[in-house]
Parts: structure tokens; sequence; C-alpha cells
């Protein structure tokens, strides 16, 4: 095996999270030798993948974007090919994108104890070659979806359409709506920014929802930040932004869970003031849930109410019967003919992207693992993964994850200790899901997903206060993480080198 490949870091995944996995292992283990693995052809990861209408961040860019290279784009909610860019030339700047290795698709990681390695099997996407390595450390940073397929409800009928059916996630390049009555189906992030974006060229757009969603209109740009970018040096200025949108953000996710009712006023009176006189709120834009037990939708400049006032777009809350030759027949009765329709229907919740996992040659159960700091999963050796916030931008979690790696491999380091695994020794300790939403995407997936547990460190907060103070602040030896060496038994971390 001695012609085998071997790295200290494989990174699995070129997209926002992968180039910062690749900034933290420059930056803090400069001796580390690593890869990023990217099974598609190019940079970029979601915001490569979807070329939908609008596409555009639901998060702001002062926290979306590096806190070591500060967004300095004008708007602070940015369309996608912003992101790409951003994110492309960030890797370039960082000299990242030198280690990214494209068309490489990990089928299975297997962990030997015996030598403290992973042996991974990738295969060529360009090729079909099947390449052998191996790794001291394996990180994770595919995101939390597949990437092949979006999820696709089985709509009755659904062969009778004769018009042009698509999901945001294949749109078609040559897709032109113009003048065409469109339908979106659904009425999360994707729906509410492909409905304005359509509704500037097709004839009309109809949002079709079985229930409404919780939006909020935020203006594109932020005048407060913008005046402190204006005052400040840019390196100053992106952190006080940063943190000011991060606990801002926070503040308002508290606020939802425990006042919702205040919170539900709050955003229906926005409603009522930017939608028609007499517009019926509380059938289309009025949830039976409480704030933030599903994300809630950012509306930019409320793009999308603007589309509903001038009458190119409009929304309809009812069940889908049965497709049609025409459109769709509703539960109601009533139908609406469609030339086109979309089917904004959510995306399929995928872990580790899909790699099958093994230790020791045991097939590992994610399901039924516990997850460790939000960022590892119990008993497995030498593995970690970036899994961004629900309740905020999902690179403020995947930036404390790759610099916590980098902690944990140091440490490591200096104390010769070649394996690291979170164990559970805590008998008391209440397995919960994971995710703590009642979104779709999130329960179709309950039993193929990682569980977190009632206490720290294996409860995942959704708060990025508190995960700054116990990811960056405290030690690595918390009694539940354990480090040794190949065929001796595990002990109990020691505090040397851990800081």
């Amino acid at each position: 095996m001695s012609d085998v490949e071997h790295l200290d870091v494989l990174v699995v995944g070129a997209g926002i999270s992968g180039v910062a996995a690749g900034h933290y292992l420059q930056d803090r283990c400069p001796w580390a030798s690593y890869a990023i693995f990217e099974s598609r052809p190019s940079m970029g990861g979601t915001w490569d993948l979807f070329r939908y209408p609008g596409i555009r961040s639901d998060s702001d860019m002062f926290t979306l974007g590096y806190s070591f290279r500060p967004w300095d784009g004008d708007k602070d909610i940015a369309d996608g090919s912003s992101i790409l860019r951003y994110i492309q030339d960030t890797a370039s700047a960082e000299g990242v994108d030198a280690h990214v290795r494209y068309a490489h698709r990990v089928l299975r990681a297997e962990w030997s104890t015996a030598e403290a390695r992973w042996y991974v099997t990738v295969r060529r996407t360009d090729t079909g070659e099947t390449v052998e390595l191996t790794c001291s450390f394996y990180f994770s940073c595919a995101g939390y979806y597949n990437y092949e397929h979006g999820y696709q409800p089985d709509f009755a009928g659904i062969g009778q359409y004769s018009g042009t059916f698509v999901h945001p996630q294949h749109w078609p390049r040559d897709l032109d709506v113009a003048g065409k009555r469109v339908v979106v189906i659904g009425s999360g992030a994707t729906a509410v920014t492909l409905v304005p974006a359509l509704a500037e060229r097709a004839g009309h757009v109809t949002m079709l929802q079985r229930s409404p969603t919780y939006v909020i209109t935020l203006p594109s740009r932020d005048p407060i930040a913008a005046a402190l970018r204006r005052r400040l040096p840019p390196r100053v200025a992106g952190t006080v932004v940063r943190w000011l949108k991060a606990l801002s953000a926070q503040g308002f996710y508290q606020l939802s869970r425990r006042r919702p009712q205040l919170v539900r006023r709050l955003l229906r009176r926005s409603l009522v003031r930017r939608l028609p006189a007499g517009y019926d709120v509380a059938t289309h834009f009025t949830p039976h849930y409480d704030p933030w037990d599903q994300r809630i939708c950012v509306v930019p400049d409320g793009d999308l109410f603007a589309a509903i006032r001038r009458g190119a777009a409009s929304v309809v809350t009812d069940h889908i019967a049965a497709f049609t030759a025409d459109g769709i027949r509703l539960r109601s009765g009533a139908e609406i003919s469609a030339d086109v329709i979309v089917s904004a229907t959510g995306i399929e919740l995928q872990f580790l992207g899909g790699v099958d996992v093994l230790v020791d040659g045991a097939p590992v159960d994610i399901s039924d693992r516990l997850i460790y700091k939000g960022m590892m999963l119990e008993g497995v050796p030498n593995l970690a993964f970036a899994l961004g916030y629900t309740n905020a931008s999902w690179t403020l979690k995947c930036e404390l994850s790759a610099a916590y790696v980098c902690r944990l491999l140091n440490h490591m380091r200096a104390t010769s200790r070649r394996q690291c695994a979170p164990v559970n020794r805590d008998p008391s300790i209440v397995r919960r899901p994971a995710l703590d939403l009642s979104s779709g995407y999130v329960q179709r997936a309950l039993d193929r997903i990682p569980k977190q547990g009632s206490a720290f460190p294996w409860r995942v907060h959704q708060s990025y206060l508190r995960d700054t103070w116990d990811m960056r602040r405290g030690g690595v030896h918390d009694g539940a993480l354990v480090f040794s060496e190949p065929h001796v038994a595990p002990t109990a971390s020691t505090s040397v080198g851990d800081r």
C-alpha cells in the first residue's frame, strides 16, 4: 500500500464551508497536508448548483460571508452569482483553490483503529475511475442535502400535464417564461424568491401553497451597516457588522420563541402595510405554527408584495387534487391553468453527502449516533462535519467548526495522540431530533439523521454566542472527547496543548 496517497486531512466539498476549512487548515495547521474533494466540476456548492431566476441569500452577507475576508458587496442580501464569485475569489486569494480536486466523489470511508487512519474510496465522475487513498482526519463539508435531486411529491395525474414541469434544483438554462402562465408550487424560501423574479417577465405567476410560511421584509441594503463601513477600517467594520447582525438575528429568534404572539402581530402588521387593502392575510400569510418552528423567509425590499400589488403575481392556498393536461385541479374544485409549473417543494436531506461510513469494518448507523458540539459523531474517530445554523447564517457555525477541528489536530500533534472520538458516558442523556424544526424536509428525514442530546456537549444550541464561548474558549478536555493511540485503551484527554 506504499503507493497509496495519504493526507493529514481530507476535506469533502468545495462550497462555502469547504473553502472556510481550507483557510483554517492553512492558517492554523500549516504542517498538515490536505486536499478538498469536490464531486462536481466546479466550486461553489449550493451557489454553483442552483441557477433558478432570482436566487439569492436568505441570510445577510455579513454573516454568510467569511470573518477572515469580510463581504464588501453593496447589498446585504446578495444574488447567487455574486455569492458564487465571492467564494471563488476568496478561494483564489487564500490559495485554497490549488487544493481542490474536482470530479472526485467520495463513496466510502472506513476507519481503521489499528492504523489510526481512514481508508477512502473515491469515484472520478469525469472518467469513472476508482481512486483509493488514506487520511488521518476526515472533514465533511458536503452540506446537508442531496445534490442529485430535490424532494418531489408524487402528484396525481402528473403524466397528463402537457406543459413544462421543472424543479428549481435542475433549472433549464433555455426556459423562457415571457408572457406565460406560471405556477410555483410551494411557500418556502425558494418559492418566495422565484415568484417576484419570474413575475418580471411572465404573463402571470401564481404561488400555490398548501399552507403559508412566515415572511419578513428586510432592506437589501442596511443603512446602519453601510454607515459603519464608511467610518471604520474594512476589517474592523467587518467584525463589528458581523457581530451586530449575528446578535440581532439571535435576539429576534429568542423573542420569537419566548413571545410568539407578539412576533406574530408584528409580522402581520408589516404584511398589512405592504399588501393591497383588504388582502386576505389570515389565509395566505398566517401559518398555523409559531414563528421559527420553521425558518422565516426573507423578502428583500418587499419584492414579493410589490409583484402582488401590481397584479403580476397572486397567492392561492389550497391542496392539489390532480394535474390536468392544462394545469392543476385543486381540492376545492378550482383549476389553475399553467404553461409552466415549478415544483419548489423542497430539498432532500442527506447527511455526510451520502457516504458509507464504517469503523473497523462495522457500518455506522448515523441515525443512531449523537452529535457532539454540532460537528462530530458519537463513537466515530477523527471525523467532523460542517453543519450551519437553522436560525442564522450557515457560515457562522461552519467557521467555528473549522477552527475547532484545527484545535483538535494541533492538540493531537502536541500530545502524540492519533485518535479522538466523542464518547457518551452519561446514561441520563435523552436523545432528541438534531434539527428542531417542523419543516417538511426535516420531518421527512428524521429517521436518517443523527440525534442531539439533552445536555452539553451533545445538545445543538443553535446559538452563535454560546457556541463561540464553548468552541473558542473552552478546552477540548470536556470528559466526552477521548484521545488515544492504536492498541492502547482510550483515556480522557488532558489539557496539554489544547489551547
